[in-house]
């Protein structure tokens, strides 16, 4: 694998010159760092597919190749001894988090609570052993369970071919190295997607808060449902709500409370701060065991319908089965009338649509946020973690398991709890199975306003309101995409909207891309000879050929000089390119008006000679004013 220096600017990256020769015959892998120039092997005529198919597998094999797709073979032989309470005490944590969670995206996916803790346990398992990241917590998330329900529609048949499938996406992408397509949701449209998704959210848990009857998908629609029903509200439910919401904020803020100074501090200090962090992070667990506890002495006491709990989840392991590739029809045994139509294998694909699509791409941004915060500084790996996700959501299909990959938060609190390896999934895993042995018949008791509590306290911090005012100061037209994919978001279903921001920033694309920068400057050699020098900024390509045609020709026309064009940042072109390059080169000759190509790259000199021999390409300044000079004496 070789990089060649020749002095081309990407102007990606901030005030770094990364400069690239780019051979034509160059067969090229995208990455999320460079591109790479992969030499080309020699063929050999004997062996055929033989010699390809060893070739291949010890490729497959090779120590370097098994170590990056295992990660397990890198860390483990170096696990120590003291690793050990640092992975336990976060795969602890992290449980205490997700498990209550689990039931509140349950209920964000329109499903039963027990699906949500069918996805903590499998893919957390097998993410220890390719997993590229000790940060990154495999389970629901609030946006993964959105999603799901706008996708799903809140059946669990549907919901389990949406982690099948998706997953298997997700392997195909990583395998051909498509994670490079995340980078055409940019900062804008992630935080204008986010912030709609908080507030969608936030909408759909008013039902439970409140103690009414909502419906609809999208924002508008779920608004105007509780609105229609707000009269019959509860205000038990809405009491309990608001006190769980205060006591949840102010927990999360203990978690970061801090006794005595930053160095130094007494045996005291440190017992109290660590008791503050370990409550506040606990928070979840703890008003969840609270509630339930309350819920439990209303029942005792005659008072159950003061608050409406969660009610019967189903106790043990789920059956492992080959996800549902149909639906078959339901009907009312009574009447006989068909609630459900049979759904065959492609049209529950259909039904799935674009979100086969988006689900994969949203997950990816997800994870990889978790995986480059706490990278500190070392390279990541987008393609192990696309194969890393696919496989555990392909492996929960099978458990019945709701849509997972990396969520921040939990990865914000695995960081804190001072994990060392991904052996913390392994304890997180267990206490998740232990819960689903022992302890769902306690989960009857927990008030449904309790667990929207909590998924309201977590979205409240995803709107991310922040990004405007350095957005205002940076680019002003970086807030059209963000706001256009907020507002779409809003109005149309997630895949849908978040698809319309991407495609407001395609347009910013093409548009730069059709209309390039020229730099034009009347410069003189040193005989004083004067002439005309054009510097496009950028390759070109059909989209800015008639435009850059157009202000040549003009500043041509205008000027009478001879005209020089710069085409160092010239990287690229195409056939439209050297069309328009041929007509103008004659245009220029029409006119006796010099017309020369300087530092024009030799791959793209080829495709402007393929139409036009009569290029004069000029690759030193002092051979450039020889020209001029002798030019202008004839």
């Amino acid at each position: 694998m070789s990089v060649k220096d020749t002095g081309h600017v990407n102007s990606a990256f901030n005030g770094a010159e990364v400069t690239l020769d780019i051979p034509t015959n160059t067969l090229y892998h995208t990455s999320r760092d460079c591109i790479v120039q992969q030499e080309e092997e020699p063929e050999t005529s004997s062996g055929g597919w033989a010699d390809c198919c060893r070739s291949t597998c010890a490729n497959i094999f090779r120590k370097k190749t098994l170590q990056k797709r295992f990660p397990i073979l890198v860390w483990l032989p170096q696990y120590k001894k003291d690793y050990i309470f640092g992975d336990i005490v976060a795969g602890i944590s992290v449980a205490l988090t997700v498990i209550p969670q689990a039931l509140a995206y349950a209920g964000i996916a329109g499903l039963d609570l027990q699906y949500g803790l069918y996805a903590c346990f499998l893919g957390c398992f097998i993410y220890i052993f390719i997993g590229s990241s000790k940060d990154v917590p495999i389970g629901p998330t609030a946006i993964s369970a959105l999603l799901s329900f706008q996708i799903a529609g809140g059946s669990w048949q549907m919901a389990t071919l949406l982690t099948f499938l998706t997953g298997l996406i997700e392997i195909l992408m990583g395998i051909f190295r498509l994670g490079f397509l995340i980078d055409f949701v940019s900062g804008p449209v992630g935080a204008g997607f986010t912030s709609a998704v908080s507030l969608i959210i936030f909408s759909s848990q008013m039902k439970d808060l409140l103690g009414i009857r909502t419906s609809g998908n999208t924002f508008l629609q779920v608004w105007i449902s509780i609105i229609n029903d707000i009269h019959n509200i509860s205000w038990p439910d809405f009491v309990l709500g608001l006190i769980c919401i205060v006591m949840l904020l102010s927990l999360r803020a203990l978690a970061s409370c801090s006794l005595g100074p930053k160095q130094g501090k007494s045996s005291c200090q440190k017992l109290l701060t660590g008791i503050f962090w370990t409550v506040g992070t606990a928070r979840n667990a703890l008003l969840v065991c609270g509630t339930a506890g309350l819920g439990y002495w209303l029942s005792i006491s005659g008072n159950e319908e003061l608050v409406r709990t969660v009610g019967f989840v189903p106790k043990g392991m789920p059956e492992f089965r080959v996800p549902p590739f149909h639906m078959d029809a339901v009907v009312n045994e009574t009447s006989g009338l068909v609630l459900e139509e049979a759904q065959s294998f492609w049209d529950m694909v259909s039904t799935l649509g674009s979100g086969l699509i988006v689900v994969p791409m949203i997950a990816l941004l997800e994870t990889m946020a978790v995986v480059q915060a706490f990278a500190d500084g070392k390279p990541t790996d987008a393609t192990q973690e696309l194969i890393a996700s696919g496989i555990c959501n392909v492996a929960n299909s099978f458990v019945q398991g709701l849509r997972s990959n990396g969520g921040v938060a939990r990865g914000a609190i695995l960081n804190a709890s001072g994990v060392r390896t991904q052996l913390s999934n392994l304890y997180t895993s267990v206490i998740v199975i232990i819960a689903l042995l022992y302890l769902t018949p306690c989960f009857y008791f927990i008030p449904k306003a309790a667990l929207a509590a909590i998924i309201i306290a977590a979205v409240v911090f995803m709107v991310q309101y922040r990004v405007i005012k350095p957005m205002w100061h940076s680019k002003k037209t970086d807030l059209i995409p963000g706001l256009g994919a907020f507002f779409a978001c809003l109005v149309l279903p997630l895949q849908l909207g978040i698809l319309v921001g991407i495609g407001i920033n395609v347009v910013f694309i093409l548009y730069q891309a059709a209309r390039p920068k020229l730099r034009i400057e009347t410069l003189s050699t040193p005989e004083g000879e004067r002439y005309l020098m054009l510097t496009p900024d950028r390759c070109l390509i059909f989209p800015s050929m008639e435009f850059v045609r157009k202000v040549i020709n003009k500043q041509g026309v205008k000027s009478t000089l001879p005209v020089v064009i710069d085409c160092s940042y010239i990287y690229g072109a195409d056939f439209t390119a050297a069309k328009v390059i041929s007509s103008m080169v004659t245009d220029f000759a029409q006119r006796q008006q010099p017309l020369f190509f300087y530092n024009l790259q030799s791959r793209v000199a080829q495709v402007f000679e393929g139409l036009n021999k009569d290029l004069v390409t000029i690759y030193d300044i002092s051979t450039l004013h020889a020209k001029l000079a002798e030019k202008s004496n004839t």
